[in-house]
């Protein structure tokens, strides 16, 4: 009996630390071109309702750097941007809370953007869980490496596409000469026969002799 009631017990502590648990989601890595934008998106999961009182934290690190910066605040259904960070004149939130989405777009972005951005969501009662990272990486031109991987891949589509249509065309190029060559062998083999019955049934000439 004590066994079943422990065990009993594990199960609902167990259910109970999942419903006040909150699982944070963001993309592992994003690549951008410089002076374009970019948007760095967060999520959550919630075994909650969404709650009037949700939170969304970004922190950014960059690159070289041991400490990270607040950059953004959502709080009480008002976004916040620090009016002092790299990003003052170039962040918007872009999320939308009710759908548990606090993505933020970062603007005109820049070599020295380059850097870990962290999101972390609250929603009370559920306050329990792990920030989640997105690795920001800023090219000047596309990457070589991803430039020439896309090209090898559409060379070889092109090439395989190629192959089969030539194919096709190779293959009813000799099913027609195939059919054209056992029709003519036909055709071929009745006119003999032809020519031979008629020598067969040529008629004999009688042979008439006449006196005098």
């Amino acid at each position: 009996m004590l066994s079943v009631l422990a065990l009993t017990s594990v199960v609902l502590l167990g259910i109970a630390s999942q419903t006040t648990a909150i699982v944070v989601y963001t993309s592992w890595e994003r690549h951008a071109l410089v002076g374009t934008d970019v948007r760095l998106s967060c999520s959550f999961f919630s075994w909650k309702w969404t709650s009037p009182d949700v939170t969304f934290s970004w922190h950014y690190r960059s690159d070289g750097a041991r400490d990270s910066i607040a950059i953004f605040h959502y709080t009480g259904g008002v976004p916040y941007v620090d009016n002092k960070g790299p990003f003052r004149d170039r962040l918007e939130f872009v999320g939308n809370p009710s759908r548990r989405d606090g993505s933020i777009l970062i603007k005109n972005v820049d070599i020295a953007d380059n850097g870990t951005f962290t999101c972390d969501a609250k929603n009370p009662p559920d306050i329990a869980g792990s920030p989640s990272n997105v690795r920001l990486l800023v090219f000047e031109n596309v990457p070589v490496q991803a430039g020439v991987i896309t090209g090898a891949i559409i060379g070889v589509v092109l090439g395989l596409l190629i192959l089969i249509v030539a194919i096709y065309y190779l293959m009813r190029f000799l099913v027609a000469r195939r059919v054209f060559s056992l029709s003519m062998s036909k055709h071929g083999k009745k006119g003999k026969g032809k020519e031979g019955s008629q020598q067969k049934q040529k008629p004999k000439v009688p042979l008439v002799f006449i006196s005098f």
